[in-house]
């Protein structure tokens, strides 16, 4: 790393104590960078990389609500608006007992990079709340939604800031925090929040992009090396809605996926996962993988372990951050693992990356690989924008352009700076120069 850079990481570290996730976000970038801060001294003359480390604006506010009981519960709320270089703030909402100011800036700031990829005009923001949504009853979450938009409402719009979802918020609380939202400032402006029910200005295939689009990339990584996604044996972590869809797009491509997890252990399913059995245990009855086993002949759950030791091909970690560390990474390369790419936020961690990298395994990092969920939200805005809602295969269709797209622009710049197959390196700078060199044109403000 650059001194220049290496002196701004340190300030970052300075400045924001007790944030791990944050500074991991911030490192994995600078480590980029050094060939571009080189070869464009504009970047150094106007301090981009100062700038761009430092949220436009974050705001926390209280949440108090009132449970089934009639007590009153008190929750953090919190936005993090970081960039809007490229165009209105965009980023999901997440509800979780872990969210505090460092996670959500973490995710804000790999926000920035990943919606500069998709080539839409959107800028990079997150928030959340500490919040459980798991196992409150649905008036339960709808107060709550109700008391996170009577602060949010003000910091929000489709010119200004766009929410999504994301761990915790699905459709049933974008409906709560949307109507919320209507209800305070009279206005029936869909564009305010994507995830959206269809009839009401949501877009078809908006559940299904991020799981679709990290599929797709894997399968355009497969490609670079002569191969395809059919025959693949696939492991996914997580079994919400990110690794549900990867599971649907890998079996529709020919692949076996053989796993799914969550916090009461991860299955094997030799046969290949039921994706109509995981749909309606995860998503009808929103129970547990356990529930799946007791459900599935032949399949087992193992609790305690690492789903990372089941071989494979191909690995989609889909549940959440540094998730797949050294130990995981080791294993999966032992079993002899081609491709990994992320379906949630930086689920690798630094030490896990650099084994992929240096064994030879194609790497797709989540800013890049999980980019078609927020590409397809924007496609959400354009719609609620014109009027003009698209079918499913028209989304599907401009999905796999767009994450297309992605994969070329990392490979070719990671070509670009002598690093042929680093998609970390590609995706960093890719995303870094679209946003740096708007801010340039911008001034500074």
């Amino acid at each position: 790393m650059l001194p220049e850079l290496q002196d701004v990481y340190d300030r970052v570290i300075r400045r924001n104590h007790g944030e791990p996730e944050f500074h991991q976000a911030v490192r994995e970038v600078f480590e980029s960078l050094d060939p571009v801060i080189e070869k464009h001294p504009e970047y150094r003359e106007h301090a981009i990389i100062s700038r761009i480390v430092e949220p436009e604006r974050q705001i926390m506010f209280r949440v108090p609500w009132v449970d089934d009981s009639g007590s009153v519960q008190v929750n953090r709320g919190f936005r993090v608006q970081f960039n809007s270089a490229l165009g209105p703030y965009k980023g999901g909402l997440r509800f979780h007992p872990s969210v505090n100011l460092g996670i959500i800036k973490f995710l804000g700031f790999e926000q920035i990079f990943k919606n500069s990829l998709t080539g839409r005009g959107i800028g990079g923001g997150k928030g959340g709340s500490d919040f459980d949504p798991h196992g409150r009853s649905d008036g339960e979450i709808m107060r709550f939604c109700q008391a996170f938009m009577s602060e949010l409402h003000r910091h929000i719009g489709e010119h200004t800031d766009v929410p999504a979802g994301d761990i915790g918020v699905g459709g049933r609380e974008i409906g709560y925090l949307y109507g919320q939202y209507k209800r305070l400032t009279n206005r029936a402006e869909m564009g305010v929040l994507t995830g959206k029910g269809v009839p009401w200005g949501g877009s078809r295939g908006r559940t299904e992009a991020t799981g679709y689009g990290v599929v797709i990339f894997a399968d355009r990584m497969l490609q670079t090396a002569g191969q395809a996604m059919e025959g693949q044996r696939v492991v996914v972590s997580g079994s919400g809605n990110v690794a549900i869809y990867a599971v649907e797009k890998a079996q529709e491509l020919g692949a076996t996926v053989v796993t799914v997890s969550d916090s009461s252990g991860y299955v094997v399913d030799e046969a290949g996962i039921d994706l109509e059995l995981l749909k309606q245990v995860k998503e009808v009855e929103r129970g547990r993988v356990s529930d799946y086993v007791e459900r599935r002949p032949g399949s087992r759950l193992v609790q305690g372990g690492r789903v990372w030791d089941v071989p494979c091909t191909v690995a989609l970690p889909c549940a959440t951050q540094n998730e797949l560390d050294h130990h995981g990474a080791e294993a999966l390369v032992k079993n002899g693992v081609a491709v990994v790419a992320e379906g949630a936020n930086m689920p690798s961690t630094p030490d896990a990356v650099e084994i992929f990298q240096s064994s030879h395994v194609l790497f797709g990092p989540g800013k890049a690989a999980n980019a078609g969920g927020v590409a397809t939200s924007a496609l959400e805005m354009a719609q609620n924008a014109s009027r003009e809602p698209l079918t499913f295969s028209e989304v599907t269709s401009k999905l796999e352009g767009i994450m297309e797209r992605i994969h070329f622009k990392c490979a070719t710049t990671a070509e670009e700076y002598g690093r042929p197959g680093d998609y970390v390196l590609g995706a960093n700078i890719a995303g870094f120069r679209k946003v740096a060199d708007a801010m340039l044109e911008q001034g500074v403000v």
